[in-house]
C-alpha cells in the first residue's frame, strides 16, 4: 500500500486519540466528522483489528488500540522532527558538508581555516576528502571543492571563486647554499643537485622556466633526489639535500621559518590557477553559503 495512504489513515487516527472524540479531531484537521469516522474505519478494516471501543458517549481504546497508537505516535513524532531539522537546514548552517581538497594543499592550507569554522559552526558535521585526482561534484555528492588547475570556463551549473595562480620557483636551504654556492644563471643551475618530483608513471617533473625572449622553457632533471610526494620533496630541501622547483603556496611558511631561501627569482614561473567550485544550486544552503564566505580568505 502506498505511504500516503497509510499516513492518511493513521493522522486522523492519532488525533482522534489525543483529541478525545471524532468531532474534535476533525476540527484539528480541517475535516467533517464523517470522514474522520470514516478513515478510522478504513483503517480498522485494513489492519482486521477494532482500534475504539465506541459508546454514544465516549471513545476508548482497544488493547490493539492501545498497541498501535505507541507506534503512530512515534512516527508522526519523528515525521515531525525531520521536518524541523530540513527547516533549519534551510535557516541556518545544520547537518553535515562535503568538502574535497588536494591532498597536500588542502593539509597545509584549507585545514586550518575548516579548523576554525568548525569551532564556529559546532552543528556542522564535516567530511574531507584528500585527493589529487579529478572530483566530481555531482556525482560524489560534494558541497565544495578547492582545485588546482583545470579550464578557466566552468559549466553554468558550477559556482567558481578565483583564488590566484601560484608561482613556482627554485629554492634551495641556506645551510645548502653556504655549503655549495648559490647558481646565478640557469647553466650554474643544472650544476647543483636536483631534488625533482617523481610522477605516478615514475618520470620526473622537468624544471620550467621563463627563457630571455619571454617563452616558457623546460630542462630535465637529471640528477639527484625524486619524490612522489610534495611535502617528503621540502623536507628534502629543508635538510639541504639540494634544489628544488616548488610552488610558493608549499614553501611559504618554510621560507618565513628562514628554512629554505628563494633563489633565480628571475627564473619564476606562473604555474597553475587554483579555483574554489560548488554546485552553484547548493549555495541557497546556509551551510554551503557560510563556509564559501568563510573561504574568502584563502588565497595564493
Amino acid at each position: 500500500m502506498a505511504g500516503n495512504d497509510l499516513l492518511k489513515g493513521i493522522m486522523p487516527f492519532v488525533a482522534t486519540v489525543e483529541a478525545g472524540n471524532f468531532s474534535a479531531a476533525a476540527e484539528r484537521l480541517n475535516l467533517t466528522s464523517s470522514a474522520i469516522s470514516k478513515s478510522i474505519a478504513r483503517l480498522e478494516e485494513r489492519l482486521g483489528s477494532q482500534l475504539f471501543e465506541r459508546t454514544t458517549r465516549s471513545l476508548k481504546l482497544t488493547d490493539a488500540g492501545e498497541a498501535y497508537y505507541q507506534t503512530c505516535q512515534r512516527v508522526v513524532n519523528e515525521l515531525s522532527e525531520a521536518e524541523m531539522v530540513l527547516a533549519a537546514q534551510r535557516t541556518r548552517a545544520v547537518g553535515r558538508l562535503r568538502v574535497a581538497v588536494p591532498m597536500t594543499f588542502g593539509r597545509t592550507h584549507v585545514m586550518p581555516l575548516v579548523n576554525r569554522f568548525c569551532l564556529s559552526y559546532p552543528d556542522l558535521q564535516i567530511n574531507m576528502t584528500f585527493a589529487d585526482r579529478f572530483v566530481d561534484l555531482f556525482d560524489e555528492g560534494i558541497d565544495v571543492a578547492v582545485r588546482i588547475g583545470g579550464p578557466a570556463d566552468y559549466p553554468a551549473s558550477l559556482g567558481v571563486r578565483y583564488m590566484g595562480r601560484e608561482q613556482l620557483v627554485f629554492c634551495a636551504s641556506p645551510d645548502y647554499l653556504q655549503r655549495h654556492g648559490t647558481p646565478q644563471n640557469l647553466d650554474e643551475l643544472q650544476q647543483h643537485r636536483a631534488i625533482a618530483y617523481e610522477r605516478v608513471d615514475g618520470t620526473t617533473t622537468p624544471w620550467r622556466f621563463l627563457a630571455a625572449d619571454g617563452s616558457i622553457a623546460s630542462r630535465m632533471v637529471t640528477q639527484g633526489l625524486a619524490f612522489g610526494d610534495s611535502e617528503a620533496q621540502l623536507s628534502a630541501v629543508s635538510a639541504g639535500l639540494g634544489i628544488a622547483q616548488m610552488a610558493t603556496w608549499l614553501i611559504d611558511e618554510a621560507q618565513q621559518a628562514g628554512r629554505v631561501k628563494i633563489i633565480l627569482p628571475q627564473l619564476a614561473l606562473d604555474g597553475l590557477p587554483l579555483w574554489l567550485i560548488w554546485p552553484r544550486k547548493k549555495q541557497l544552503l546556509p551551510k554551503v553559503d557560510a563556509l564559501l564566505k568563510a573561504f574568502q580568505a584563502l588565497s595564493v
